[in-house]
């Protein structure tokens, strides 16, 4: 399996980012995050505090956009393959099925890697004269490449299960939208049960994290805590894949098919 998956991994790199899609993708990307910092950059009003939550505000933006566009290409991944006839064909190949789900996870991880690297320079224009810079990278690279990389293996479940590519993509872009959408509601109750809601949603806890960190000055061991339900997104979704993904990449989706 191992010794496949390199040779899987760079034909979907090579697909994803010669293809077009990639580039597409990272420029609509910039552009969103060009106009954000532009608003922030351009307030006159802006105080030590405020610079901190223009840089927190990119950083949480970057990381919730870079990783939809990593769900969005793990989606398409095995269900769009098949409605473009290009999936029997590397079925075909002396590779096996574990060797393709892990050569597309790195694909699409390739993609959140391209979005951090476009986000440094966004990060350090608004964090400049804040000392925040570096803390913001460092987090915005961790905490974005656990949910990133739980994304990837979920939308490739997904993908592998949906009967069509509108399903797949529909399916995980509706999850995001339920992760994504607490991240910018009001403020939580400081209740246990409030607590517990943005604790158990992997998305919440890692963006509250990053908050802690940044706005707040807490050390990084202060509330790690906060990163056990990411972290457990990832094992979890990484050994389902594992685990089923090469039973479920077949010609047919939908649950149940052969």
């Amino acid at each position: 399996m191992t010794a496949a998956a390199p040779i899987v991994a760079r034909q979907e790199s090579r697909d994803l980012w010669f293809g077009g899609r990639g580039p597409v993708l990272l420029f609509a990307y910039s552009v969103l995050l060009s106009v954000v910092t532009y608003l922030a950059a351009t307030n006159q009003i802006l105080n030590f505090l405020e610079q901190r939550e223009s840089v927190n505000l990119v950083v949480q933006i970057a990381v919730a956009v870079g990783v939809l566009l990593t769900l969005v290409v793990a989606a398409d991944a095995i269900s769009g393959e098949r409605e473009r006839g290009t999936l029997e064909s590397l079925l075909l190949t002396p590779i096996s099925r574990g060797s393709i789900v892990l050569g597309k996870v790195v694909a699409a991880m390739s993609l959140w890697g391209a979005a951090f690297l476009v986000s440094v320079p966004y990060v350090w224009v608004l964090g400049r004269g804040v000392a925040v810079v570096g803390k913001a990278l460092l987090l915005s690279l961790v905490i974005g490449t656990l949910l990133a990389l739980a994304m990837a293996a979920i939308g490739l479940l997904i993908s592998a299960l949906a009967s069509s590519n509108k399903v797949s993509l529909a399916v995980s872009l509706f999850l995001m939208l339920a992760l994504f959408a607490p991240t910018q509601l009001p403020a939580m109750p400081t209740s246990s049960v409030g607590d517990f809601l943005v604790r158990v949603n992997p998305v919440t806890a890692g963006m509250h994290y990053i908050q802690l960190v940044l706005l707040k000055g807490h050390t990084w061991t202060q509330d790690l805590t906060y990163l056990i339900s990411p972290v457990v997104a990832v094992a979890g979704a990484l050994v389902a894949l594992a685990v089923a993904g090469p039973r479920i990449v077949r010609l047919k989706g939908g649950v149940g098919s052969e």
